[in-house]
């Protein structure tokens, strides 16, 4: 039984980062694309909206999916589709070719979230606040990991290498879980308990209507700096750590590396403060880092870059928790269902934010002025959550 666990939390945390790694590694290939294809930047990226859009469009359907089939044989869909798809990616050799490989990584891409961390949850054991800790690092790392995957594989051999290694990588590992299924070694779910929060319901539509709007947008302003960073860098960078891509890569995954700590930091945070306090305040403090990210360039622009990711995912364990206070408990698949799907939803939104802004004004600086001008928002939203959320009872958070 304890190995079954150790077993599912590994597969969950694996799949963490490969989703992270595979639906963030285009916003480095574009650059090299550039000049292989010849093709502005602001018409290659958008060639990620549909995938993008996938993401959370499907992310409801697949949880729907797992309720019937079971999470083990989605996650090996998940595995098989998405490792699939990133190899196909790197055969393209049309844009109309890469569009339909970069759709199918979205597409199976929308499997995890709302399959795999419920997986997690449902067979951790008692430790499940540890195991959710270590699966949100991975994601983290996943992101950190796309950028210098895709830099070192694209200075080193092309960029197709950049689709096609990680792309094995995803499927040998839907083999591994698929023999373990098969051999009868993750068969018997333990689903896990909770108690009801006792909220009242007019306090549940309340909190549930504000974090509609502040998660929405803090989606939208995670995957507006994902996708506009990697270019940013490459504009700004001063030269830091030399001309490749690679250069361009490490960067990134150390500010989201950087993130993946803080995340952990958030939790902590949560635990032992008012959960309006911890996201209030990382929401605004997100607001300054993103209008100064604007104009800076070189090591400045790195730090702001690190410390503006950095808030965002500290905002990360306190949402979760209001969720899942907020929320009765036959409910919660349904409301992360649908934050999964506002989340990755904003994704498309923020690939086109990026293409239209940056191709219009021909720069960067009013795509970050205009996401400031979003999270300042989404800061108003946030203050009309109710001032003090007591945690009599532990729960599990979903990174």
């Amino acid at each position: 039984m304890v190995m079954r666990s150790r077993s599912i939390v590994a597969y969950s945390c694996l799949g963490h980062l490969y989703v992270h790694l595979c639906t963030a590694f285009y916003f480095i290939i574009v650059l090299e694309l550039e000049r292989a294809w010849q093709l502005p930047y602001h018409q290659l990226i958008g060639l990620w909206t549909l995938g993008s859009l996938m993401v959370g469009v499907a992310a409801l359907p697949a949880g729907l999916l797992s309720d019937r089939v079971g999470a083990p044989v989605m996650m090996v869909l998940y595995f098989f589709g998405m490792g699939a798809s990133a190899v196909a990616a790197g055969l393209s050799s049309t844009p109309g070719a890469l569009v339909m490989a970069l759709t199918g990584i979205g597409l199976f891409a929308a499997i995890y979230h709302p399959v795999g961390i419920p997986w997690l949850v449902q067979n951790a054991g008692p430790k499940r606040g540890k195991a959710l800790g270590f699966n949100g690092i991975f994601g983290s790392f996943g992101t950190a990991g796309a950028g210098l995957t895709a830099g070192i594989l694209i200075d080193a051999v092309s960029w197709r290498a950049a689709f096609i290694v990680p792309g094995i990588v995803c499927a040998l590992t839907g083999v591994s879980l698929l023999f373990q299924m098969t051999s009868g070694g993750l068969t018997g779910e333990v689903a896990g308990t909770t108690e009801e929060s006792g909220e009242s319901r007019g306090d549940m539509i309340r909190v549930f209507t504000i974090l509609l709007v502040t998660m929405f947008l803090a989606g939208l302003v995670y995957h507006t700096i994902q996708t506009a960073l990697p270019k940013l860098f490459t504009e700004r960078h001063d030269g830091l750590l030399g001309e490749g891509t690679a250069g361009v890569g490490l960067l990134v995954a150390g500010v989201y590396a950087a993130a993946g700590v803080m995340q952990v930091t958030g939790g902590y945070l949560a635990d032992r403060y008012p959960l309006k306090t911890v996201y209030v305040t990382a929401i605004l403090i997100q607001i300054p880092a993103i209008w100064l990210a604007a104009s800076f360039t070189g090591i400045p622009l790195v730090l702001i870059a690190m410390f503006m990711v950095m808030s965002g995912a500290a905002q990360l364990p306190a949402e979760n928790m209001l969720l899942a206070r907020y929320t009765p408990n036959r409910r919660h698949g349904l409301a992360f269902g649908i934050k999964f799907v506002l989340s990755f939803g904003a994704a498309p939104v923020a690939v086109q934010l990026v293409a239209i802004i940056s191709g219009r004004t021909g720069g960067f600086y009013w795509v970050f002025a205009v996401l400031a001008g979003v999270a300042l928002v989404a800061f108003a939203a946030a203050v009309f959550l109710p001032a003090a959320v007591q945690r009599t009872v532990t729960r599990a958070r979903v990174a």
